[in-house]
């Protein structure tokens, strides 16, 4: 698997800026075929930094309705990766 096709997009939310004052730790949305050393993998090499902790949850898409019509919304993959001391992401804290 491609190492860009692993990491789709940060998240930004009040629950991940808290854990990333707290802990250090930052939050993707990932490939759901992605494992958590393909993720370590991805992450350190993007964007040159040490991982030393990688968590993962899957999450299964809601079903949702526009009057008659009826759909699902996509399953996702959710992973929080926690950095060595002193290091950090800065694509994510421009955002």
């Amino acid at each position: 698997m491609d190492i860009r096709n692993i990491v789709k997009r940060p998240i930004v939310t009040e629950k991940a800026a808290l854990l990333k004052e707290k802990d250090n730790k930052y939050t993707f949305v990932v490939n759901k075929d992605a494992n958590k050393f393909q993720i370590k993998q991805a992450i350190e090499s993007l964007f040159n930094v040490k991982v030393e902790s990688v968590h993962t949850s899957n999450y299964v898409g809601k079903s949702k309705r526009m009057g008659v019509h009826s759909g699902y919304k996509s399953d996702w993959k959710k992973a929080i990766v926690k950095l060595g001391a002193g290091q950090e992401i800065q694509v994510v804290n421009e955002v």
